[in-house]
């Protein structure tokens, strides 16, 4: 099994970007990640003012998945998420959804044992997840700390393990990178930063011969989620919804008030976060309401 280790990783998603590794359809790849931080909070005296910002958000890769074209649906299977033993959660004046209210810079280390997230006397059930996953974009360059149409720091916390994430190929090889895990996150990640830690992360990579959408999708046992991640939340929210119903237009064969009505029924409209330059919002379609299989359902969308 190949690693990609994480002092091989790039800070924006751009056309250009160059692979450091290969791998051939159905693969399996470990891509080891320092935390969000860089690497540089290693206690509570260390906080966001004394960070050097040029080594926020590395994400490891990218790598070049053979067969992958433009046009191409990337489907990346995450087989396992194994984090260090600590991790940090940071804030500061100006930062996150109340940073006009926040006074000063803070940082908390937070123990993970046994499932566990530590927090003063509370004890967090750990649900590990990847915050910044993407590809090469079609053009631009994007921060890793941006998301947008090729992924990047999407902050979702449904991209966990035994989930597959699916991107829009935009260039060949496909040119994936990962990083940002977090031990817990709750929806919004409204302090501006979730458990941040370093970790092992093991995907399998596979291709879809046709495009979805043109954002990101999550499958999770019971349903898929589309993400959308846009300048403002409200942008975002109205986007993913136009796109929930959409879907439901494609594969239920309906007409857009009759898909308007399912989506009302049956699409949960979500936040993922409110804190990175674009902000992520998720419409949620449970799998009950779609043809059986991504194949099926990416057909189904397409055109």
């Amino acid at each position: 099994m190949k690693t990609i280790t994480s002092d091989q990783h790039i800070y924006a998603f751009s056309p250009d970007i160059l692979a450091v590794e290969t791998a051939a359809l159905g693969d399996t790849i470990c891509f080891d990640a320092l935390d969000a931080l860089g690497g540089q909070v290693q206690s509570e005296t260390d906080v966001l003012s004394g960070l050097d910002f040029n080594r926020v958000n590395p994400a490891t890769g990218p790598l070049a998945i053979e067969g992958i074209e433009p046009g191409d649906t990337l489907a990346v299977r995450i087989l396992s998420i194994d984090m260090d033993t600590q991790g940090a959660i940071v804030t500061g004046p100006g930062l996150g959804v109340l940073g006009d209210e926040v006074e000063q810079h803070a940082t908390r280390i937070l123990p993970i044992r046994d499932g566990y997230v530590g927090f003063g006397d509370l004890q967090l059930s750990a649900c590990p997840m990847v915050g910044v996953m993407g590809v090469a974009p079609a053009e631009g360059s994007f921060p890793t700390g941006t998301a947008h149409c090729h992924g990047g720091n999407m902050d979702t916390k449904e991209i966990g393990v035994n989930t597959t994430v699916f991107f829009p190929v935009s260039q060949p090889g496909g040119m994936l990178a990962m990083g940002d895990v977090h031990a817990a996150m709750g929806d919004g990640e409204i302090c501006v930063s979730a458990c941040e830690v370093a970790a092992r992360i093991t995907v399998q990579v596979d291709r879809i011969a046709q495009r979805c959408l043109e954002w990101p999708v999550v499958e999770t046992e019971d349903a898929i989620h589309v993400l959308v991640s846009l300048p403002t939340i409200e942008e975002a929210l109205i986007e993913v919804t136009r796109l929930a119903v959409s879907v439901l237009q494609r594969v239920r064969n309906l007409s857009k008030e009759h898909a308007a009505m399912l989506a009302s029924l049956a699409v949960d409209i979500g936040i993922s976060q409110l804190v990175d330059p674009n902000k992520t919002a998720k419409a949620s379609i449970p799998k009950s309401i779609l043809p059986e299989s991504p194949a099926m359902w990416f057909a189904s969308m397409a055109g």
